[in-house]
């Protein structure tokens, strides 16, 4: 255990105003750490030839892609040693969810990432103390998962990264903090089938309603998927609390002995109270009527996770929604120091001392600019470049932030987008936050036919001539599970908004017909379960899915195809605005 372990034991607001007051000097003798310790590896010593001088490592060290160390990192899952990319043993390989970017990515993992995550997750959670009292006296309902591990050929697991922090020592000896009390046991969390665990997490969280003070998901859309699950499950659960008696599905072992215990004896009462309240003909504010005493949600819901605050803010009648950081397979980035604000004014404090960073300033044309942490300009969009302590170098991550503000002297960050997720069927661009921003505009639409817009996907049709945009639509109404009428001119102008909310290099292309009209395919309820179930089997991970923004894969398509009951186009001009 190092410095930064030991003070996640014993927390202290000075270590975030350390760390946040010197970042230059603690990048510098990070970096300096990282190749002192990795300037040998097989893949260091051809540019640095030994060396862990920061100027040379600029000079000489190549910004990579995932293509470019892709052999280095197989050849270590192989049963190469582990210095062919890392000074340090590998403990492990941590796994991307696979919907981001198409792609499903293996990455080395080391105690060093543990560490930054365990330091993550404490100081956040401090963070969020200081803003809501009386979270000493709770605990948290937080859906935890774990997924298989598999092995490489060399033996070491390979997992979602949280899987490997939920089996190390870091979470079994955690301290006793109250961002550590759960309502649900270990064995809930670490056991690998979602579906008992899902239902035992929402069993023992019931059962200890009155003590639940924050409500947590990785991510906005796990936490909409638990309201449909507990929608499907409500009457089953409120069985087994009456009884005493757990459900027999639930056969792992460990699981149904540790939520057995919580479950304790029939409890008709509390039985009764939660019928009473899933019988009612709409679960607004379904959360905080199930469990009364939470203060606050705590979940992703930056970049495409915007999608789903206004489902989530129906269902928890406005609870604050606190995106706490920001984290990927790669590395840890920073933490939301105003966890109160609005979702879509979240910024993220970058740590130093988590990764080396480097930003690789993005529409810079022909010129290439990579700047240091401390030195990035307010109002800028970069690229994030991380160097690791197990093994990559520079490496392009993929996300687009920009610099909102600083806080001390460390840069303050607004996740603006993926580089890699747009559209085009001619010579326009769509992003990926183009889509969603038109997509909460239309959303605005649908409040006038009491309809939500569950999740959504798109694509490119390019079959037709001229190609157009495909939008896969999941709807549910507010006031009850099923959906028994669409009004087709709700639907029509959904098509016309969406239209209207993308630029002018676009409408520009529909107008000469090089664009075809927009499609909206309203799909049915469950539709996109099924795509998730998708992705799993081609090997993404349950517990960091995400509903892809933009899909190319035939065999997703043809998934939603099958589930289509409604088409939608537009039938309006679009308008052509110009900045003076």
């Amino acid at each position: 255990m190092s410095m930064w372990s030991d003070l996640c034991d014993k927390l202290d607001e000075k270590v975030l105003e350390n760390l946040t007051s010197n970042v230059k000097q603690i990048q510098d003798d990070l970096l300096e750490g990282i190749l002192t310790l990795n300037a040998n590896t097989e893949y260091l010593r051809r540019f640095l030839h030994g060396s862990s001088d920061k100027e040379l490592f600029k000079k000489n060290v190549p910004v990579t892609t995932y293509e470019d160390v892709k052999l280095f990192i197989d050849r270590v899952a192989n049963g190469e040693p582990f210095d062919v990319i890392s000074g340090t043993p590998i403990t492990g390989f941590s796994l991307s969810s696979g919907t981001s970017g198409g792609i499903r990515k293996i990455f080395p993992c080391n105690n060093k990432y543990l560490e930054n995550l365990n330091f993550i997750y404490c100081y956040r959670s401090l963070v969020i103390s200081k803003h809501i009292d009386g979270l000493d006296h709770g605990k948290g309902m937080v859906f935890n998962f774990c997924v298989p591990e598999h092995s490489t050929p060399s033996g070491l697991p390979v997992s979602a990264a949280t899987t490997l922090f939920f089996k190390s020592d870091y979470f079994k000896n955690r301290p006793s903090y109250w961002h550590w009390s759960f309502t649900s046991p270990d064995e809930v969390i670490l056991c690998s089938d979602n579906k008992q665990s899902m239902y035992c997490h929402l069993l023992c969280g019931i059962v200890q309603r009155d003590e639940v003070v924050k409500v947590g998901t990785a991510f906005v859309s796990t936490l909409v998927r638990v309201i449909t699950f507990l929608e499907k499950h409500w009457k089953e659960i409120c069985t087994n609390i009456r009884y005493g008696h757990l459900s027999e599905w639930i056969t792992d072992k460990s699981c149904r002995d540790s939520v057995s215990k919580i479950l304790g004896e029939p409890n008709p009462e509390l039985a009764d109270l939660i019928v009473n309240e899933c019988n009612q003909k709409s679960w607004e504010g379904i959360i905080q009527r199930l469990w009364p005493k939470t203060k606050f949600i705590e979940s992703i819901a930056t970049g495409q996770m915007a999608q789903h605050i206004p489902t989530l803010e129906f269902y928890s009648n406005k609870l604050p929604l606190i995106s706490s950081s920001y984290v990927s397979s790669e590395t840890m980035f920073g933490i939301n120091m105003n966890p109160l604000c609005k979702p879509q004014d979240v910024s993220y404090t970058f740590m130093p001392n988590f990764s080396y960073f480097e930003f690789l300033l993005v529409d810079a044309g022909d010129e290439v600019e990579i700047v240091d942490l401390v030195d990035v300009k307010l109002g800028c969009h970069y690229e994030p470049l991380v160097t690791n302590h197990s093994g990559l170098h520079r490496y392009k991550m993929g996300d687009i932030v920009q610099v909102t503000g600083f806080y001390n002297s460390a840069p303050q960050f607004r996740f603006a987008r993926r580089g890699s997720l747009v559209l085009s069927v001619h010579m326009e661009i769509t992003t990926d936050q183009v889509l969603l921003n038109a997509a909460t505009h239309a959303k605005m639409v649908l409040e006038s036919s009491n309809l939500m817009l569950i999740d959504f996907t798109s694509y490119a049709d390019i079959s037709t001539t001229p190609g157009h945009y495909v939008l896969y639509w999941e709807l549910k109404g507010k006031y009850n599970n099923n959906i028994a009428e669409i009004d087709n001119k709700v639907l029509v102008e959904c098509c016309y908004v969406v239209e209207e909310s993308l630029d002018n290099f676009y409408k520009e292309y529909r107008k000469n017909g090089s664009i075809g009209a927009l499609e909206i395919k309203v799909v049915q309820q469950g539709t996109f379960d099924s795509l998730m179930e998708f992705f799993i089997t081609q090997g993404a991970s349950s517990t960091q899915y995400k509903t892809p923004i933009c899909i190319k894969s035939a065999e997703a398509i043809a998934i939603l195809e099958e589930k289509v009951h409604a088409r939608f186009f537009t039938d309006k001009s679009l308008s052509l605005k110009f900045s003076s």
